[in-house]
């Protein structure tokens, strides 16, 4: 199944997988080479310790594999009307506090809240797709209904 994915997200990924690959999983190995060659190794925590993280490392690739063989790599590029899309940086005014806040439309490997990162399938991420800058949303959450002004949209490809 494909799965939407930006420019900047797919790179992202492929860099992690790559620095496991290349980097990462050939020093644990090394390290568990080294640990297994000093004898007994049920007691040995540097060896135990190797072969967890050298799973966790393989467990990563599995599931990096999967999100990038299954992506679909979308153009971040603003559309000729202005509305917001995939990819988009939206600035938004809360009505009620006047508070700012600034949100990207991604796909959903690359979700982070803490960075301002949402899906397009969140409450917010579908209530801004289609509208423009000047337009108020109503933003039905688990905390009541939010008012906001769209005061900027932008995108980066």
């Amino acid at each position: 199944m494909k799965h939407l994915i930006s420019k900047e997200g797919f790179e992202k990924l492929k860099a992690e997988w790559e620095k496991l690959k290349y980097d990462e999983r050939p020093k644990m190995i090394n390290q568990v080479q080294a640990a297994a060659a000093e004898g007994d190794r049920s007691e040995n925590a540097a060896y135990t310790y190797g072969r967890m993280r050298v799973r966790e490392i393989d467990r990563r690739l599995r599931e990096l594999d999967r999100i990038l063989d299954g992506a679909q790599v979308v153009s971040t590029a603003a559309p000729d009307d202005g509305s917001i899309r995939f990819g988009a940086t939206i600035k938004l005014l809360d009505k009620k506090t006047h508070r700012e806040k600034i949100y990207r439309i991604v796909g959903e490997k690359e979700i982070d809240p803490l960075q301002g990162n949402i899906s397009m399938k969140s409450p917010i991420g579908e209530s801004l797709m289609g509208k423009k800058e000047g337009d108020e949303v109503k933003v039905v959450a688990p905390r009541g209904t939010i008012l906001y002004q769209i005061t900027k949209v932008t995108y980066e490809g």
